[in-house]
């Protein structure tokens, strides 16, 4: 038998968006920010649309899915990234970075998907306004949700794990870096304004959700001090 080279991929190296020290401390706080806006964000809008019967509607169902798909899709990217910057450590196994590859693709994919759902929930409701209620009852937004999980399951382990693995010689890896934070940092942080927080009943309903709250707290300050 001829001699093969048994080598094992125990490993990969982080090229991270720039190697100078004095930028570390900047890109961390950066990254940091952006996660936590974006996960208090989108558990806003998942509060208030919950609070809220006003709000139990096909539309804002598909935007607290959708809130949740961004928290999702960033916690799998940003707190590995911290670390990384924080312990200087450039390097990531081979089974996280599957697994991050995996759970971004799922999520990212899920999120595409639930677009498309709710897209086709507003064609409904500006077409065919009259029968919005029986077209878009509450059967057919879980089935739809569902689909959209089980759709993009079923294509990412064919096609977009093969691409993210065969990467192009030729293609810059620090503008292959820029466009993957667009896409998976950058743009989770935006869905909420974009969506949800532009939106007059959401705000109403943030209001009624914080008014709710301070009212509570102010009757458990008071039960406690009575003796």
């Amino acid at each position: 038998m001829e001699p093969g080279n048994d080598t094992q991929i125990t490993g990969f190296l982080l090229l991270g968006l720039s190697n100078d020290p004095e930028l570390q401390p900047l890109i961390f706080g950066l990254f940091l920010s952006t996660y936590l806006i974006t996960v208090f964000g989108n558990l806003l809008i998942i509060l208030a649309v919950n609070s809220d019967s006003h709000l139990h509607t096909p539309m804002y169902f598909f935007l607290v899915n959708l809130s949740f798909l961004d928290i999702c899709v960033i916690t799998t990217i940003i707190p590995k990234m911290l670390v990384n910057i924080q312990t200087q450590r450039k390097v990531i196994t081979y089974t996280e970075c599957i697994s991050q590859i995996c759970f971004s693709t799922l999520f990212a994919g899920c999120d595409d998907f639930l677009l498309a759902v709710m897209a086709y929930d507003r064609f409904v409701a500006i077409c065919h306004p009259l029968h919005y209620t029986v077209i878009m009852n509450p059967h057919l937004c879980v089935l739809l949700v569902l689909m959209s999980w089980i759709m993009i399951v079923s294509l990412f382990y064919c096609t977009v794990l093969g691409v993210y693995l065969s990467s192009a010689a030729t293609q810059s890896s620090h503008s292959t870096a820029v466009a993957s934070v667009m896409y998976t940092v950058v743009t989770p942080m935006l869905n909420p304004f974009i969506y949800s927080l532009r939106n007059k009943d959401i705000k109403a309903a943030l209001i009624r959700f914080f008014k709710r709250a301070t009212i509570k707290g102010t009757i458990v300050l008071v039960v406690k001090k009575c003796p």
